[in-house]
């Protein structure tokens, strides 16, 4: 198979939660730990810092390897979903891995994949650790996919365990509560390893702290630690908090004996974030005439900060590109958005995309207007030609309706 059938073969045929939901969902790790163990357990062979949280996990990984190349060490990325390619989720260095190396571990395993059944993920992740391992990456940023407790990522043993926050996203897997999913992402807390909270509530640092006590684990409270921070190429004020966590995540990683990131890596690696590692979609502007602005921000907290960004914005009229995904909760997100805009509605191409006269009929209850679009495309032209040069665009509510517009 070529590379456009093996990634077809690996989207099709197995359960994937990027398309799929909730049928593509496991509840342990007796899946990957079998994977594993059948390619010879690569993960053991890397040294790595696992990063779980709500929001801000993405960034939080793309700025830990961007500062780890400025210092010279050969960075292995793992990060889901992807955008537009999926060689997008494991990357060296910022260079993607190669169509051949996805192909051939597919045809090798592929028997084997088959016959135990497991998910896209637990294949992706696999194909990571192996990939990182044949290459002999210096250290390896691995962030989890959902929750962390049984997220197929945690059967690693990281040099530094990183949560970045905790807030009500994936409620069906998860809890519905911030303690319950608090304690879910916990589930990546090892024993004797340290633990980064980047931030906490009062509701959620009793679960960091019983779990951190339970593993013998030295916990820090970035949000409590780090004042100044310092400027970076990714936009937006959240930025803030991630950038905090990184730095006590450096902090604490200057203490193993093999690692040394100077002031200056810091800086640099905070300036180039997007050049050497590729991130996009965080608060990523397309356009200047009008301003156009795409965001991957997707549940209530992410959607609220970046909502807020917005009114810091000067423009004269708002235009907002609104998808969504089917298992999106509508009551709790369209109130968070502004009567005062234009919305174009419209439904990104998958499975789990929402109609787009759903989303409306929705938002119609909040007195959000707007017209339905056949697609994110067909919405994000009319928002352009509409769109005077002193107005602002909008683009967001899934990731997928950016990756669409990308």
């Amino acid at each position: 198979m070529n590379y456009q059938e093996t990634t077809h073969w690996m989207f099709a045929q197995l359960p994937m939660y990027q398309t799929q939901g909730a049928s593509a969902y496991k509840e342990d790790l007796t899946n990957i730990l079998l994977l594993s163990d059948h390619l010879g357990n690569p993960e053991k062979k890397l040294k790595c810092i696992h990063v779980a949280g709500t929001n801000g996990k993405g960034s939080t990984s793309h700025m830990l390897s961007s500062i780890l190349q400025e210092a010279g060490y050969n960075v292995g990325l793992y990060t889901s979903p992807h955008l537009k390619d999926f060689r997008e989720r494991i990357k060296i260095n910022g260079k993607e891995i190669s169509e051949d190396f996805v192909c051939s571990f597919i045809e090798q395993h592929k028997f084997y994949l088959e016959k135990e059944a497991f998910s896209f993920f637990e294949m992706s992740v696999g194909l990571a650790f192996d990939y990182f391992s044949k290459e002999k990456v210096d250290i390896a940023i691995i962030e989890v996919g959902m929750g962390g407790r049984l997220d197929a990522t945690n059967i690693i043993a990281p040099l530094i365990s990183v949560i970045t926050n905790i807030g009500l996203d994936h409620t069906q897997f998860l809890g519905n509560t911030l303690a319950s999913i608090a304690f879910e992402k916990a589930g990546i807390i090892k024993p004797s390893i340290p633990v980064i909270i980047g931030e906490y509530t009062d509701e959620t640092k009793p679960v960091f702290l019983a779990k951190a006590k339970e593993c013998q684990s030295q916990i820090y409270f970035a949000s409590d630690l780090i004042s100044n921070t310092y400027p970076s190429d990714l936009l937006g004020d959240y930025q803030v908090y991630n950038k905090r966590t990184v730095l006590q995540t450096i902090n604490v990683l200057n203490q193993e004996k093999e690692y040394n990131i100077s002031i200056e890596n810091i800086q640099s690696g905070f300036l180039n974030v997007v050049r050497n590692t590729g991130l996009q979609g965080r608060w990523q502007q397309l356009r200047a005439f009008p301003k156009v602005i795409c965001d991957t921000a997707h549940n209530k907290d992410g959607l609220k900060i970046a909502l807020n960004q917005i009114q810091k914005e000067t423009f004269d009229n708002l235009h907002i590109v609104l998808g969504v995904v089917n298992d999106k909760d509508l009551e709790e997100i369209i109130p968070l958005f502004p009567k005062k805009a234009i919305y174009y509605f419209c439904k990104p191409n998958l499975p789990r995309g929402l109609e787009a006269s759903i989303l409306k009929q929705k938002a119609d209850t909040y007195e959000l207007k707007g017209e339905v679009y056949n697609s994110v495309s067909e919405a994000y032209k009319k928002a352009t030609q509409s769109a005077l040069e002193s107005d602002f665009i909008y683009i967001g509510g899934s990731t997928f309706v950016v990756a669409e517009i990308l």
